[in-house]
């Protein structure tokens, strides 16, 4: 984030690179907080009928789920490093059944000079933890 605005308001500079994907776009993912001491960010996702499992289920299908995680981690990243960031490999350990609106809380376990690591955790709105994941990532070389 490279400019003092943005070192004013990291959520929004956050969510406008985020909002710069139209996937992400379309998956509606809103940045909630960034803080650079903890090395944390959180995320929210609504359901969409287009999430939906099976029809009439009202649970979310794994891939978003996976597709929050994947986005949490980098942005979470991309926040803390200060610069772009790729996904190089993801997991996903799918704990419950997912429905309303989830949140993903992203913990930067290390921002070297060419890789990152970031665990998430994904939770419902009563905070139950619905899955988890740690993805790796690649950032960009600095100018």
């Amino acid at each position: 984030m490279s400019s003092g605005t943005d070192q004013l308001d990291p959520v929004a500079s956050l969510q406008r690179q985020c909002d710069a994907s139209p996937f992400i776009r379309f998956a509606a993912i809103r940045v909630l907080s960034v803080d650079m001491k903890a090395q944390t960010a959180r995320f929210a996702m609504p359901f969409r009928p287009e999430f939906e499992r099976g029809q009439g289920t009202g649970q979310f299908h794994g891939g978003p789920i996976a597709s929050l995680i994947d986005t949490a981690g980098c942005m979470a990243l991309i926040a803390v490093a200060g610069r772009g960031a790729g996904t190089v490999d993801f997991r996903t350990d799918y704990l419950r059944p997912a429905a309303g609106e989830l949140q993903a809380q992203a913990r930067v376990r290390r921002a070297g000079r060419t890789m990152g690591v970031v665990d998430v955790d994904v939770t419902d709105a009563a905070g139950r933890l619905l899955a988890t994941g740690r993805g790796t990532f690649f950032l960009e070389a600095t100018a």
